[in-house]
């Protein structure tokens, strides 16, 4: 055997034993959902879906599929990119089917058990209703459900898989959803700096402790450790943007909700820009100055930056807050094979 012949046998090897590896993976990890030590309980209740490789696999198949969409070509994953803490990188807003311009920005996917709401909104309750919005949503995916699930139950494919996951060719929304929050479950960002500084596995820089500190004193009441968000809707003083979006009020009506978004978690700040719920801001360093400087008098703005108009910082401290802030960036998260398409 010639020696270009020994190599494209080692590179198949090479791919082959990679493969493996990844399926090892899969059975090892699918065993339980792994609630880290330190995060509180999940809120979702793991015991109505218990997780297998079957199900997660099916998952991790149908958040993938562009099968969801009316014409077949707009994916979950299109616009939650698995490297980028599953945001849709790089645009400021959202581009659905038929490149459609939404109005708000994609919100990351992660720890996602620990969410009482979905959505800049909260317009979702449960996480295994969350695929539906995006499914329907005009500008989105624009499909309607019994389509979807008509497309599903014409592929033999998926009935084996269905049947596999869940003792049934017969594919149901109650099985395809629940198959999705398995995958979305399983998103666990816990391998930052950050938590392996509260492991006791790595210790702080001087100038990261000095931004946790600063963080600790003007930025946790909003963005609780360790999830770094308290699942709250907020007006930060952003005001209202050309697109007219009221944030929460949509959802509820009520006058006070005017311009109030969720509180967004700070985890994987380095993968997921632009941030705020239109991505107006492209840097981290934006944001800030937003918080120090710009704060706008809206009806509804928040007491805590009511009270000085924003958040006092020097330009010292805004260098040691962002150092503090990328120990929140987890790599292991992003490039896990387990989420990749």
């Amino acid at each position: 055997m010639n020696r270009k012949a020994l190599l494209v046998l080692g590179v198949i090897l090479l791919t082959v034993i990679a493969c493996r590896k990844a399926d090892d993976l899969i059975e090892e990890q699918l065993l339980a959902f792994v609630q880290p030590a330190h995060f509180p309980e999940p809120l979702y209740k793991l015991a109505s879906n218990p997780i297998t490789k079957e199900k997660f696999e099916l998952g991790k198949k149908l958040f993938y599929d562009p099968l969801l969409s009316r014409d077949n070509t707009i994916s979950c994953g299109s616009c939650h990119i698995s490297g980028h803490a599953f945001t849709h990188h790089g645009h400021d807003v959202s581009h659905g089917i038929d490149d459609r311009l939404g109005i708000r920005n994609s919100m990351p996917l992660m720890n996602l058990a620990w969410n009482e709401t979905f959505f800049w909104d909260g317009g979702v309750i449960h996480l295994d209703l969350f695929p539906v919005a995006p499914i329907e949503n005009e500008v989105e995916m624009d499909e309607k459900f019994p389509n979807v699930l008509k497309k599903l139950n014409n592929s033999p494919e998926y009935q084996n898989l269905f049947q596999k996951a869940f003792g049934s060719k017969e594919i149901t929304s109650i099985n395809m959803l629940k198959a999705m929050s398995q995958f979305m479950l399983l998103m666990v960002s816990d391998q930052s700096k950050y938590d392996k500084v509260v492991r006791k596995e790595a210790t702080f820089t001087t100038e990261e402790a000095a931004g946790y500190s600063l963080f600790k004193s003007k930025c946790s009441s909003c963005h609780q450790e360790p999830l770094f968000t308290d699942h709250s809707f907020r007006d930060n003083g952003i005001g209202i943007n050309p697109a007219g979006d009221l944030g929460r009020f949509e959802i509820s009506q009520l006058p006070n909700d005017k311009l109030k978004f969720r509180v967004p978690t700070l985890r994987n700040l380095g993968y997921t820009a632009p941030f705020m719920h239109d991505g107006r801001f492209r840097t981290l360093e934006a944001v800030i100055t937003h918080y120090r400087r710009e704060v706008q008098a809206t009806e509804n703005l928040d007491p805590i930056l009511r009270e000085n108009m924003g958040i006092s910082l020097s330009d010292l401290e805004v260098q040691q807050l962002l150092a503090f802030l990328n120990t929140l960036n987890d790599e292991t998260f992003i490039k896990n094979p387990l989420f990749q398409e």
